[in-house]
């Protein structure tokens, strides 16, 4: 990714703009026009007057993975509690602090959670949806991972879109008719910058053409370029679910998405400019998921998307598509946010990191703390990264046994197996949901983003006495029973049918955070909610 941004450090977007014509009408499409508008700078969020900074030791490693994976910063000394973290360090894992203002200009917005819970809370007009972030990690303790995002949530529609990081949230809170039911949710999206990461994934060969230059060879980082570069022309291109406006009916189309905006062919799949109809550009609309494609819009799949003019509300001003598969939708999806912002998108994807290599995270004291084995009759220091973290991990699940021993001594003959004792040490996890359905854990992975490695575990709907693993794996959800083994009296979990044993359900996740098994992907990001 270093040398990615160091090439993008000096592209510029611009685009083209479209001549408008009504979806379906008589008008033909025109491939010309003029510049869009530059792009929105970065809001730059101010500390509170007389900040300190904190001299609280935090201590990092660095971990990667034995599959060619990007390399993550990991603590090597394990959290038992991951989502919460003490009020002393908060300041510390967040990136900005809440923006404060002189003027003293101030509103209060109401914002809710996965649970329908909502908070009221005071903040400036010039916040953006980073800031709102930011405020409600920080009042919450949970830990900033920078996947926390602020959704626009339109019930009346039916829709749903994630506001980007730099986005003023009152005026999004504008655009909202007095009479609607509107709503400002704050969640996780793993997936929302996932396509810098992986963008071979996000865009698939046979849905995207480029520029002539190119010669059709397409490494990771210039894919990614091509869609950031003005001197470039991506195009996204294959067949869509319309619906007529007007009329009831869904008809499958063409489509074609530039950079002057989306556009059908009203001949087969000619992209002759006489055959190119134009239906909306991104200057002054967003692209929206639909919630209930099927039920509320009729569509004839789940994979709904629309873009909505930011001046216009009704449900006959949408322009309602619908994709055949989720990889499909995410496709157009995240095209259409590239286009419309252009470098802005990989701006706001890293500057959490360079706020956080810029600021000074480790006291004086910290820059002398080493990794030690304590194992052998003479303890020695650890310079291997890998078996630094091994050791850590070692040592938690050792710790974790004598935990569990010590439990089980009050009042049971057993040793550190005991159910109770188990079911008292996955019921505080956040990645454990508990009486979830099945239906339930799809939505809730669904909404934190569809990317490899997002998972839960739940209680088995079927079956009371087992458990079930609920992974993301290439944009599709797949459910694995985790069944309980009994061996002469000591209770194991087991997903192989007994092959590898786990004494808790917490040994069964940090197993399968470091293996894959016989999982398709390893462990990555946890499905968590909290209270606001």
């Amino acid at each position: 990714m270093s040398d990615m941004n160091n090439t993008l450090e000096d592209i510029h977007t611009s685009g083209c703009l479209g001549e408008k014509a009504e979806i379906f009408g008589s008008g033909k499409g025109n491939v010309s026009g003029s510049s869009s508008p530059s792009l929105i700078p970065l809001h730059a969020s101010l500390q509170p007057p007389n900040a300190q900074p904190s001299k609280t030791a935090v201590c990092k490693g660095n971990r990667k993975s034995e599959e060619g994976e990007e390399t993550v910063l990991t603590d090597p000394f394990p959290n038992p509690f991951p989502e919460r973290i003490p009020s002393t360090v908060s300041s510390l894992v967040s990136d900005c602090l809440l923006p404060w203002t002189k003027s003293g200009a101030t509103q209060v917005i109401k914002v809710y959670n996965e649970d329908n819970t909502s908070r009221a809370v005071e903040v400036p007009t010039d916040i953006t949806a980073r800031d709102i972030c930011q405020l409600f990690v920080m009042k919450n303790h949970c830990i900033d991972d920078h996947s926390w995002t602020l959704f626009e949530h339109l019930s009346h529609l039916g829709i749903e879109r994630t506001i980007e990081d730099h986005e003023s949230v009152m005026e999004v809170l504008s655009g909202w008719g007095m009479d609607t039911e509107s709503r400002l949710y704050f969640r996780k999206n793993y997936a929302k910058y996932e396509f810098f990461n992986k963008p071979l994934d996000f865009f698939p060969d046979d849905m995207v053409s480029l520029s002539s230059e190119t010669n059709g060879i397409m490494d990771h980082s210039q894919l990614i370029q091509t869609f950031l570069n003005s001197s470039t022309c991506p195009e996204i291109h294959g067949h869509l679910h319309a619906k007529e406006q007007g009329r009831k009916s869904w008809k499958k189309f063409y489509f074609v998405l530039r950079r002057s905006g989306l556009y059908f062919s009203n001949k087969g799949t000619s992209k002759e400019p006489r055959h190119l109809q134009f239906i909306a550009e991104f200057s002054d609309g967003d692209v929206y998921t639909l919630l209930s494609a099927k039920k509320i819009h009729g569509a004839p799949t789940d994979y709904g998307f629309c873009v909505k003019s930011t001046k216009r509300g009704s449900p006959r001003d949408l322009k309602l598509l619908c994709a055949d598969d989720e990889q499909t939708r995410t496709c157009w999806v995240t095209a259409m946010r590239l286009f419309k912002y252009g470098l802005q998108l990989y701006q706001n994807f890293i500057q959490p990191h360079q706020k956080q290599k810029a600021s000074p995270m480790r006291s004086i004291s910290e820059n002398s703390l080493v990794a030690m084995d304590f194992s052998g009759h003479k303890s020695r220091v650890i310079e291997n990264p890998s078996e630094a973290l091994s050791v850590a991990v070692e040592e938690g699940l050792s710790w974790r046994r004598k935990s569990c021993h010590r439990l089980s001594s009050h009042g049971s003959p057993s040793t550190s197996q005991s159910p109770m004792s188990n079911i008292a040490l996955h019921m505080a996890q956040p990645w454990f949901h508990s009486k979830l359905s099945r239906d339930e854990a799809h939505r809730l992975i669904t909404q934190q983003g569809l990317i490899d490695g997002v998972f839960l575990l739940r209680d088995s709907q079927s079956n009371p006495k087992t458990f079930v693993l609920s992974l993301c794996h290439t944009q599709r959800i797949k459910h694995f029973q985790i069944l309980p083994v009994d061996d002469e009296g000591d209770l194991f979990y087991s997903l192989d049918d007994g092959h590898t044993r786990f004494t808790d359900l917490i040994q069964l996740v940090e197993f399968y955070q470091l293996n894959r098994g016989v999982l398709p992907c390893k462990l990555k990001h946890h499905c968590a909610r909290i209270t606001l």
